[in-house]
């Protein structure tokens, strides 16, 4: 898997890199374009994989410490929006929502990004053009609760138990691009952070995934 993982985004970079050799014009400049924008996606998608093996070699080899710090929940939602902004579909939004919107969390503020960007950028993924995110973030008296909702393709029932095991894709799935380790990592960084997940999902209509901190 790893290996067609690389070899696909390798690949459009070698074809696209030969081919902007070709449009030496000023005419061609549009060609160019086209092509050096596939050539940042496929360098961005390999970065993405990256991440996520060694990720998950850090957590087998118990290499992560978790460093608790109180910090501001909407600043890290603007975060993620805005570093994840260049890889959204066309016509796709992020919209986020805290309560209250000075509301300050206490855990470990890199693992909490990781998985917030892990769960937007599945939203994105798995979701079409021009459909929005919604991320809400919402405190009880002892939890913080974060929602990421998308309104895409949504997982088979059938198929839902499986959802957090290692490389598991679903069948509806299978032709975008990715890993199938995302909420195996996910699953893995809350229980470092003594949290807990839940989801509904529905096919056709999208899904929510909502984690759970204790504060």
């Amino acid at each position: 898997m790893a290996s067609h993982e690389f070899k696909t985004p390798l690949s459009t970079i070698l074809s696209s890199a030969s081919l902007i050799r070709k449009y030496s014009i000023e005419a061609h400049l549009e060609k160019r374009e086209k092509h050096i924008d596939r050539i940042k996606n496929s360098v961005e998608h390999l970065d993405a994989i990256l991440n996520d093996f060694l990720s998950l070699s850090k957590l087998e080899e118990n290499r992560i410490e978790v460093n608790s710090e109180s910090f501001e929940m909407a600043s890290l939602c603007q975060e993620v929006i805005d570093e994840l902004r260049g890889q959204l579909l066309d016509g796709q939004t992020i919209e986020h929502h805290c309560e209250p919107s000075t509301l300050h969390v206490t855990t470990d503020r890199r693992i909490l990004k990781n998985i917030l960007f892990n769960l937007v950028s599945n939203a994105s993924k798995y979701s079409t053009e021009g459909k929005s995110i919604v991320c809400r973030v919402q405190r009880s008296e002892k939890t913080v609760a974060i929602s990421v909702e998308d309104f895409g393709m949504g997982i088979p029932i059938e198929e839902q138990k499986h959802l957090f095991t290692r490389f598991f894709r679903a069948t509806n799935a299978l032709n975008i691009k990715g890993t199938g380790l995302g909420l195996h990592i996910v699953l893995q960084y809350l229980q470092l952070l003594n949290g807990e997940i839940d989801f509904s999902s529905e096919v056709g209509k999208g899904s929510i995934f909502t984690i759970y901190l204790k504060q």
